[in-house]
């Protein structure tokens, strides 16, 4: 206990909304006895844009685009996990080549979200020079996803029972020189932090959470496996195939700072491993099933067949109609476990469309992973949940 004459009032400070370290607009109202947390409240709905609502307007291709904009680091992998979902709804699948390319999409972007965490934690911790190269590669990757779909950050790579488009010659040769260049990249930032003394200073036992309080608070991602729960979608429910590849689902032990660090670093090594395995499988054929009341036909018979012309009208101005019923359908998203949730009644339109987004469930245990820690430390703690407030306020 201080000294009687040393002793002060508990000081309420704002981190946030605008603040770099708060990586969106998220407020954070601390209480503090002189530098130590005492309570934190965390303030969200400043990015609210209102995403469920806005899907019970449109037709189910058409909400594709809002899913790039929630997890705006994982644009690909929310485009595929929505059309999972709408094809179960609807009764259908995805031809091979389709499966083996939305794997390699959602590998793709499970690095290019890590990317971001880990140089954006850095510079929070105060190494810039990872920032960098991480940055580096990300950039390559949107050349990849450019090259593909034509767009980068928001890339609608994906349409209920197939692909916006199949990869282009030559694809796969610059995937290949990435996924090599990358590797390099990541174990030379590898070196620099982890032995690093004021890096493991900064996170060794920072915002630890035990494996029962992980579980409780609803945890998922590398938050739940950093704290020795080896629970991934990919293996407990497996979409997509998974089950066939060969990869290791990485945990840590104590559920620190640096454990999230160490889980987040060897899940990025795991998906060049997917990656590499999905180049070698990858098959011949179509990206598109072959279904009418899915797909639009050719161009060049859309205009010149009078059948194909009223059928790609009917499609684009009415939509396509799934059977009334629901379905919730979960993927191992870069950041946890992401879910949606569909209602039909039998039209074009659904009832009800819900997102299970796991930066905010993660999120929630910011006040518990806090508490007692220094100000300073709320800083490494808060970027070690990897959060994307598009996502949270949805």
């Amino acid at each position: 206990m201080p000294e009687p004459d040393l002793a002060s009032d508990h000081m309420l400070i704002n981190i946030g909304p605008q603040h770099p370290a708060t990586h969106g607009v998220l407020r954070l109202v601390l209480e503090l006895d002189g530098e130590t947390v005492v309570r934190c409240i965390p303030h969200i709905g400043y990015l609210h844009c209102g995403f469920e609502k806005i899907g019970e307007y449109r037709q189910y291709n058409q909400i594709i685009p809002w899913t790039d904009r929630e997890d705006y680091l994982n644009s690909p992998g929310n485009n595929v996990a929505f059309s999972l979902g709408a094809e179960r709804l609807f009764g259908v699948g995805m031809t091979e080549r389709c499966k083996v390319l939305r794997v390699i999409l959602m590998e793709l972007s499970r690095i290019i979200s890590h990317n971001v965490w880990m140089g954006t934690t850095s510079v929070d911790i105060g190494a810039f020079t990872p920032f960098l190269w991480m940055f580096q590669e990300r950039e390559n990757v949107y050349n990849l996803l450019e090259g593909w779909v034509g767009a980068r950050l928001t890339t609608t790579a994906t349409r209920v029972g197939g692909m916006a488009a199949d990869i282009p010659d030559g694809w796969l040769d610059g995937l290949k020189a990435f996924l090599k260049g990358f590797t390099k990249t990541l174990e030379e930032s590898v070196r620099m932090l982890e032995t690093n003394a004021i890096w493991a200073g900064r996170t060794v036992g920072l915002g630890a959470m035990s494996a029962h309080d992980a579980v409780n608070a609803g945890l998922s991602g590398p938050m739940l496996r950093a704290s020795g729960v080896a629970y991934d979608v990919r293996k407990d429910f497996p979409y997509l195939d998974y089950e066939t590849y060969d990869f290791d689902v990485p945990v840590g032990t104590t559920g620190d700072v640096y454990d999230r660090f160490l889980v987040r670093v060897e899940e990025m090594r795991q998906s060049v491993r997917i990656i590499e395995q999905a180049i070698k499988r990858l098959p011949d054929g179509p990206v598109n099933i072959d279904d009418p009341r899915l797909i639009l036909p050719p161009k060049h018979k859309a205009t010149s067949e009078m059948e194909s012309m009223i059928h790609h009208f009917k499609l684009v101005m009415e939509g396509p109609r799934p059977p009334a019923g629901e379905c919730y359908v979960p993927v191992e998203s870069p950041k946890g476990e992401k879910g949606y949730y569909f209602v039909s009644d039998g039209t074009s339109k659904p009832v009800r469309w819900r997102i299970r987004p796991p930066s905010f469930v993660n999120l929630s245990a910011i006040p518990k992973m806090v508490e007692g820690h220094l100000l300073s430390d709320v800083i490494a703690i808060n970027a070690s949940i990897d959060i994307v407030m598009g996502e949270i306020d949805r």
